[in-house]
């Protein structure tokens, strides 16, 4: 009896240490899962606005300089590139660790942000600092636009971070010789022809924006690429009309690189705003740029829907899509006036 007995309590379920061990790991695991699930709230909150003329005093303050023509729009630059790196998580979309690997919409805003970033670098380094087409580049806008033009989702050898932080300092190396009085070797050139160059990015990202916002319900589109000159070609040709539809997968995606786009166009707008002035008024084409300003901005109204909707057209389901593609259509309008005031007012 006393044999079986022995045998019998080698076999007993488990005791109560490893009871214990095992509730502990359960509560862990719970605890992490619920960490993770803060952290990706958290970090998922899209970045304030900031003014940009308390930013420019804030940075020559920091940088002990005097504000100069063209020093909002290129400090407003360097302090979008900074709320990328300084935000809640820091950069994400070349995260490969949890809770950032887990998070979508806030890496396509990151996404986004980063375009219009870079497209305003590319203008400060071939227009704004340039008086002529045979000036010479400056070398620290040089390096702000390419460091920026790293690819977003390197994380290692470098990191992409680093990079985008060396533009930021280049950016601001290039602010102190633009405020120093001493040295001409750095400037801003406000003029219309250089505006309406970087305008002209701008309405084609906005126009690609609108398309792709719209495409969220699938539409027959007429191939419109060769129309307005008889004498045009193209390498392969193409099919009259062809059906265009976002994929359910990118809808979201696509909605949030337009979110980070017009967040970003919003500040820069605002800094040319400043720098521009005297050609603004000049035209008469201030009201204009508030105009596109004021229809941007209603692109970042809070998402009270915990998902991006799209249904179809006029039907039950609200399209989330649709509205932000009806507010970048109408900037889009709005921007094509400015152009032309700027190129003939």
């Amino acid at each position: 009896m006393g044999a079986t007995q022995k045998v019998i309590n080698l076999y007993k379920p488990s005791t109560w240490k490893e009871k214990g061990l095992k509730w502990t790991i359960r509560m862990l695991f719970v605890t992490l899962v619920l960490l993770t699930l803060f952290f990706m709230l958290y970090w998922s909150n899209e970045p304030d606005e900031f003014d940009v003329n308390n930013n420019a005093k804030y940075t020559a303050d920091k940088l002990n300089v005097p504000i100069v023509n063209g020093f909002t729009t290129t400090a407003t630059l360097a302090h979008i590139v900074e709320t990328l790196l300084d935000k809640p998580g820091g950069f994400i979309e070349n995260d490969r660790m949890p809770p950032g690997v887990f998070l979508d919409n806030m890496p396509n805003w990151e996404f986004g942000v980063l375009v219009q970033a870079r497209d305003m670098a590319l203008a400060l380094r071939n227009d704004f600092s340039r008086s002529q087409s045979q000036s010479t580049e400056d070398e620290d806008l040089v390096n702000a636009a390419t460091k920026l033009h790293t690819d977003s989702e390197l994380w290692v050898l470098p990191p992409a971070e680093s990079q985008y932080r060396e533009s930021i300092e280049s950016l601001y190396k290039y602010l102190k010789r633009l405020a120093d009085v001493k040295q001409d070797n750095a400037q801003f050139y406000s003029r219309a022809d250089n505006l309406v160059d970087w305008l002209q990015v701008v309405k084609k990202r906005l126009g690609s924006l609108s398309q792709r916002l719209s495409a969220s319900v699938g539409k027959e589109q007429l191939n419109t690429d060769l129309a307005g000159d008889a004498d045009a070609k193209q390498s392969t040709p193409n099919a009259s009309s062809k059906y265009i539809k976002t994929s359910w997968f990118k809808i979201d995606d696509v909605f949030y690189q337009a979110r980070g786009q017009t967040w970003a166009l919003i500040h820069l707008l605002k800094a040319i705003e400043v720098d521009f002035t005297p050609i603004l008024q000049k035209k008469n084409a201030m009201v204009s740029l508030r105009q596109i300003i004021r229809e941007l901005e209603g692109t970042q109204q809070t998402i009270w829907s915990p998902v991006i909707l799209n249904g179809k057209g006029f039907g039950f389901v609200t399209n989330h899509s649709l509205v932000m593609a009806s507010y970048i259509s109408r900037a889009n309008a709005a921007l094509i006036d400015l152009e032309r005031l700027l190129q003939q007012g």
